[in-house]
């Protein structure tokens, strides 16, 4: 089953778009995690810098102070011009897609190797629970290649892509806050999974890399649906608009031609997004 109405190109010209998230002012913030720099597009068409050259990043989420936190290197709070570190560790070089729960506190895998290199044996990364500036919390390890983290709408089951293993694990987060039941969730039938969201209903919507599609999930891990690209590299997904019905879709440029060619979709659907909540960190 297709799934959304028209799809039509909002942005190409890009590398390997990552991360994007929608403010309240219905602008669109991505970055370019291989050619480097942070953006933010708004309802106008207008596309500035927000972190110039920055490479690496992953994720991005919306801060509650204003500005954004970014992932990479480290993670960091930009606001205003300013950039604040508000986590690192020398045991995790990288951290790849981020996430924020209902207390503002950032979900952030670390990835420890690089995932466009030719390591025979890839080591693996784990989940941190960032919960104050310089303090985090590892929640879990053995993830293959982390990206796409996400909620259930009750907050009781945390979704993780490990795009290494071609499945989306779930774990149960207890009332201590601990995760437990590790499962897959879903193995996807092509490609890889990426980034994910999630709907007010509890499904996934995953963005399967190398397969050219977004698949919408059950919350009992049912294929309900999916959006074809003619582009095999979607990377990510979120939702956007004042309905939160504005569903965003961001590829990564397949090398083959001269200028690079990722490219950032909209179509409307008719589940809305869960909002996200706001970093506090």
């Amino acid at each position: 089953m297709k799934l959304g109405s028209a799809v039509e190109t909002v942005l190409t010209g890009y590398g390997l778009i990552e991360g994007p998230c929608v403010d309240d002012d219905d602008a669109l913030y991505f970055c370019d995690a291989r050619l480097g720099g942070v953006y933010r597009r708004t309802p106008d068409g207008e596309v500035e810098t927000v972190v110039p050259r920055r490479k690496g990043v992953g994720g991005v989420v919306l801060h509650q102070d204003g500005g954004i936190v970014v992932s990479g290197r480290d993670l960091s709070h930009v606001h205003g011009g300013k950039t604040r570190t508000i986590y690192s560790d020398p045991d995790a070089p990288r951290f790849n897609d981020i996430f924020t729960d209902t207390k503002g506190r950032i979900y952030a895998g670390s990835l420890r190797f690089d995932p466009f290199g030719k390591q025979a044996d890839p080591t693996p990364g784990s989940l941190y629970r960032v919960d104050a500036e310089g303090k985090a919390t590892i929640l879990y390890g053995d993830i293959g290649l982390t990206n796409g983290i996400g909620f259930s709408p009750d907050g009781r089951v945390l979704y993780h892509s490990d795009s290494l293993r071609s499945h989306v694990i779930a774990h149960d987060v207890t009332e201590e806050e601990h995760c437990i039941n590790r499962r897959i969730f879903v193995d996807l039938p092509a490609g890889t999974p990426d980034g994910l969201g999630v709907d007010e209903s509890g499904c996934l919507w995953i963005a399967a890399y190398g397969a050219g599609r977004v698949l919408r999930i059950t919350p009992e891990g049912r294929l309900d649906g999916e959006l074809a690209f003619a582009e095999r590299r979607v990377t990510s997904v979120c939702f956007g608009g004042a309905d939160r019905r504005d569903f965003y879709i961001v590829t990564a440029d397949d090398g083959e031609g001269d200028t690079p060619q990722g490219a950032i979709y909209r179509t409307r659907v008719e589940t809305p997004g869960l909002p996200v909540p706001r970093a506090c960190v």
